[in-house]
């Protein structure tokens, strides 16, 4: 029975997040409707993140099992093909061993957060981005990001609905750098809490707004306290745009 791995992108905002439920719009239940479009086979897809509603990415990776062997393209361009009224597409494919598997195996993941920061509100870019009209200071923001950077309990910015069974992680990377009118947040880690990234951008912005100090954040963080976070960024900013693996 061969495994496949696909690297997915897709546009969180017409969806009810990630991981299929009944009765509503999901990207998973699009993915796998349009394997069995295909393949005539039923299968339920593994991922290495859930994201929730609204939120997009540009590399989520997912695995699966089929019981006839397809070429890796011909899988590709097939679920595109019936893929083509959904805001789902899938960029590669390839098949992995019988016990790779996208959540499992997965040793890092990159989010992106973006902020559209200019009195001008999106059009392009609308529902994609968060629009911020206040200038914000980057380089605060970037001082202030570092205090999360390592080894921490992250109580401060987990979601009261997370399910992890520890608040510790390990976030790798935390930077914030301005492109043009936008600023740009990057966090890598592992793995992260319900709405980690988004607590810990909402509570960045309020460091370029000028509202918080910069040391205000590792106070946040040491408070260990839910009511200590900033306010949370919206889904429509984040992207999942890289999962890192061994091999």
């Amino acid at each position: 029975m061969p495994r496949y791995r696909l690297t997915v992108e897709y546009d969180g905002s017409g969806y009810n997040g990630f991981q299929a439920q009944a009765g509503q719009p999901t990207v998973q239940g699009a993915l796998e409707a349009a394997i069995t479009a295909f393949s005539g086979q039923t299968v339920r897809i593994a991922a290495a993140g859930r994201t929730d509603t609204g939120v997009h990415a540009t590399g989520q990776v997912v695995s699966f099992d089929l019981d006839k062997a397809w070429p890796a393209r011909t899988v590709m361009n097939a679920m595109n093909a019936h893929l083509v009224e959904e805001e789902v597409a899938v960029l590669d494919c390839a098949e992995v061993d019988a016990d790779w598997h996208a959540r499992f195996s997965a040793v890092g993941r990159r989010y992106l957060y973006r902020i559209l920061n200019r009195p001008g509100r999106p059009a392009l870019d609308l529902g994609r981005v968060w629009h911020v009209k206040k200038p914000l200071d980057a380089d605060a923001m970037q001082r202030a990001a570092q205090a999360l950077v390592g080894l921490h309990d992250f109580t401060t910015f987990r979601d009261a609905g997370c399910q992890s069974a520890s608040p510790e992680k390990t976030l790798d990377v935390a930077t914030v750098t301005r492109v043009g009118e936008e600023v740009h947040l990057v966090f890598e880690a592992r793995s992260f809490l319900h709405r980690q990234v988004r607590s810990m951008t909402g509570t960045l912005a309020e460091v370029g707004l000028g509202r918080w100090a910069v040391g205000d954040v590792a106070a946040a963080l040491a408070a260990r306290d839910r009511k200590a976070c900033g306010p949370v960024a919206p889904a429509e900013g984040l992207y999942l745009t890289g999962v890192r693996y061994e091999d």
